[in-house]
């Protein structure tokens, strides 16, 4: 038997027959399934997710920040969208009652080398129209941030903090209170094109695109839509899509303040990125429970949805290491890997980068966290794919499907935005 969330609204009639089913339940899936519900009412959707809960994985194992869109080549996808999205996250967060903190951040120049690139950090968000952007002085920082130190900052009041889980838990809500079926405990092995109905009739061929779970159940429809983070290339490749790009998970490790010692930080503390490398570096992220993360460091998951040092699984992990694109990344990269793999085990290591900008932290003042795992999309030329992948099927199942391959980091704050183009594309596709 299927299994339903009907927790969050009265119990309903469900049948197995949709128009459109979207497959992944985080918050790009979610805030999709919502938008394409309210856009076409007349029409019946369902949405699939393999675990028996819904934003468990990237959704759920974030950083919680709501990102301004700062760090985005100007006119780019990702900026117009993560800016939009932030607009958008902070309304609906108000209309549905959703406690968020705009707690703004400081991205903070310690050196006196690093004061050109973030001035020209500053120039990127003037032209991406992120609100309300200035540079300040190092009394300026003391002032927001009395413990934190630096020569120069970038301070982006607009930047805050929100539980995305809740938020993606809302989508959900509001997705089912207009007639959508949310199926959990649902894994998709096999999707394919019917050549007939299997209750004999014409009406039956009205859905004729079969998907299958790992338990041997299946629901039938016309359209499908996949938004599987770090199983979307494994679904892509079912309806015959190309393995590139690849997904490649990076593991970020999270230390915390202990309790007493969270009145050092205000607001997010970042650092002036180095372009030499792939990733933001660590920094100081207030939670909406009153806790401080620190970090995250970025290494190489060996399992997908490892959240543990020791998590392994042989196919995720050779699925990694086979791929000449992730050797290719390696390979450029040397020197930062090898300083995350010895940070990711040496406490004393991560603190002292967090040092530079809090002197007065120390060892003792910190305790291991919580991590997440990044699905990173992977060029073959070994090149993290920094923007928006839609791909088709092939075959019969080519005009049946869109699959989202990449939604990059900010996906979150930019979920409501992203879901508008996902269902721009579907409509396009699809000729909803």
């Amino acid at each position: 038997m299927l299994r339903v969330i009907s927790d969050m609204t009265p119990p309903f009639f469900f049948n197995s027959t949709f128009d459109v089913v979207i497959v992944g339940g985080g918050i790009v899936g979610l805030a999709s399934a919502r938008e394409l519900i309210l856009r076409h009412p007349t029409l019946t959707f369902g949405l699939l997710e393999k675990e028996k809960e819904l934003a468990w994985h990237q959704s759920g194992h974030n950083s919680g920040v709501i990102h301004s869109g700062i760090y985005y080549t100007p006119g780019s996808l990702k900026a117009k969208l993560c800016v939009q999205g932030a607009a958008l996250c902070y309304d609906y967060c108000d209309r549905k009652g959703i406690p968020y903190n705009r707690c703004g951040k400081l991205i903070v120049a310690v050196k006196l080398e690093e004061i050109p690139r973030l001035k020209a950090l500053y120039e990127k968000g003037l032209l991406n129209n992120v609100r309300d952007l200035k540079l300040i002085s190092a009394k300026e920082i003391q002032a927001k941030e009395p413990f934190c130190r630096g020569v120069m900052a970038l301070d982006s009041p607009y930047t805050g903090i929100v539980n995305y889980k809740q938020v993606a838990l809302s989508y959900a809500e509001d997705f089912q209170e207009v007639g959508g079926a949310v199926l959990t405990d649902f894994e998709v092995t096999d999707m394919e094109v019917a050549k007939e109905s299997p209750l004999g009739s014409e009406e039956g061929m009205k859905y004729p695109v079969v998907v299958r779970n790992s338990k041997g159940e299946e629901i039938r429809c016309q359209h499908i839509v996949t938004c599987a983070g770090l199983y979307s290339d494994r679904l892509s490749e079912i309806s015959g899509c190309s393995r590139e790009p690849r997904i490649v998970p990076f593991r970020g490790d999270y230390l915390m303040l202990k309790p007493e010692k969270c009145y050092l930080v205000k607001g997010n503390i970042y650092p002036v990125p180095d372009p030499r490398f792939p990733f933001l570096g660590v920094h100081f992220t207030p939670r909406m429970d009153g806790s401080v993360w620190l970090g995250p460091n970025a290494v190489l998951a060996f399992k997908r949805e490892g959240y543990k040092t020791y998590d392994f699984s042989p196919r995720d992990f050779l699925d990694a290491v086979a791929y000449s694109g992730l050797w290719k990344l390696v390979f450029r990269n040397i020197s930062f890997g090898m300083n995350e793999m010895y940070r990711a085990c040496i406490l004393s290591a991560q603190v002292k980068q967090l040092q530079k900008f809090i002197p007065e932290l120390t060892v003792s003042d910190v305790l291991r966290g919580p991590a997440g795992v990044r699905a990173q999309a992977l060029g073959p030329d070994g090149n993290l794919v920094d923007d928006f992948v839609f791909d088709g099927g092939t075959g019969d199942i080519g005009s049946r499907v869109l699959h989202v391959r990449n939604a990059p980091s900010p996906a979150a704050t930019s979920s409501l935005a992203i879901a508008k183009m996902i269902a721009d594309e579907v409509e396009q596709r699809f000729g909803l």
